[in-house]
Formats: structure tokens, sequence, C-alpha cells
């Protein structure tokens, strides 16, 4: 499993977490504060799109009104090899 950080201020936190799951790939997200302290957790799938990811992206608005600054890390799959 591959893991990668990104620090970004509250307002941009919605746009970034949508550019990531736009990237694909990406198994779990993870937001914590500036301390470090985990906020939410959530895992990202093949099928979570539309409807499903519409109370997801409200969750994570409601968290960037409350956060000046935060980390997200994001879990990404290794399996990259596509089959023919």
């Amino acid at each position: 499993m591959n893991k990668e950080s990104f620090f970004v201020k509250g307002e941009e936190l919605l746009q970034k977490i949508k550019d990531i799951v736009a990237e694909g790939n990406v198994r779990k997200i993870i937001l914590s504060d500036k301390s470090g302290k985990e906020i939410m957790s959530f895992p990202v799938t093949v099928g979570v799109v539309g409807l499903l990811l519409a109370p997801l992206l409200a969750a994570i608005g409601a968290a960037a009104a409350l956060l000046t600054e935060c980390t997200i890390t994001v879990e990404r799959n290794e399996d990259t090899d596509l089959k023919s």
C-alpha cells in the first residue's frame, strides 16, 4: 500500500478530496487536524459515485468549515497492473 499526504487549508479541503477521488486507485482517505489527530477516515471504492458520494462530501464540507488547516493522507492501491 502506498501512502501520500497533503497539507491543505480548510477552504481547499473539499476540492482537494474531489480531485483525489477523481484520480482513481484510492483505497482510503484520512483527514487529520494540524496536531495530527484523526478527524475522519473513509474507504473509497470504485463504486462510490454520485448519490453515495454526496453525503460524504457534505460531511467533509462541514469539517472544512471547522478546520483552518489539515492533512489529507491517501492510501493508494499498489496494484496498477492492467490486464489485457
